[in-house]
This record gives structure tokens, sequence and C-alpha cells, in this order.
């Protein structure tokens, strides 16, 4: 069910601002790796503006998604080192003979 709210209430109007953008911005635009000579043909790409726009979100996208992660390394090896733990003081009893065995009450 939440799922189905963050879809209909986030990603739908995303997806139709998304759209929109695509069509209002159809028109070449040039792109050119050489700022003293922005005619040379051979360093220049003309492409739909919207294309430049998404590949600007996408890479934000990337960049961002790995500056997370690498941020949140030290919680990661945190969690292995905590399970590796855990993990040793479960067998601990397996490897003590078992459980002591309580006393019976009459």
């Amino acid at each position: 069910m939440a799922n189905r709210i963050l879809l209909v209430v986030v990603l739908v109007p995303l997806a139709v601002i998304i759209i929109a953008l695509a069509v209002a911005n159809r028109g070449a635009a040039p792109f050119t790796l050489d700022p003293f000579n922005p005619g040379n043909p051979l360093l220049t790409i003309e492409w739909p503006l919207f294309i430049y726009l998404f590949a600007a979100l996408g890479l934000g996208i990337v960049i961002g998604s790995m500056a997370t992660w690498l941020r949140q390394g030290r919680y990661r090896r945190i969690a292995r080192e905590r399970k590796k733990e855990v993990d040793k003081l479960r067998e601990a009893p397996a490897r003590a003979g078992g459980m002591p065995q309580l006393p019976h009450s009459s």
C-alpha cells in the first residue's frame, strides 16, 4: 500500500514534469569542448537540450549515490563486526557442551 502511495504521490508527478521538460526542450543545443574556438566541428556536439539535462541529472544521481555509499562505509563495517560477534556468541553454548540444565521443581 505504501509503495502505491509513493508511486502516485511522487513518481507520477515527477514523470509528468520530466516529460514536459523533454518536450519543451527539443531544440538542438551545441556543446563544445573547445572554449577558444566554439565553431570547431570536431569538438562540438549538437544534441537536443533535454539530453544534456537528463545526462546531468543521471550523473548527479550516480555521484550522489557513490558519495552516500562511501560515507556509510563505517556503518557497514560496524554492522559486519557486530554480526560476527553475535554469531560467535550464538555458537559459544554449542562449543561449551550445550546449555546447563535447570533444576526441576517438585
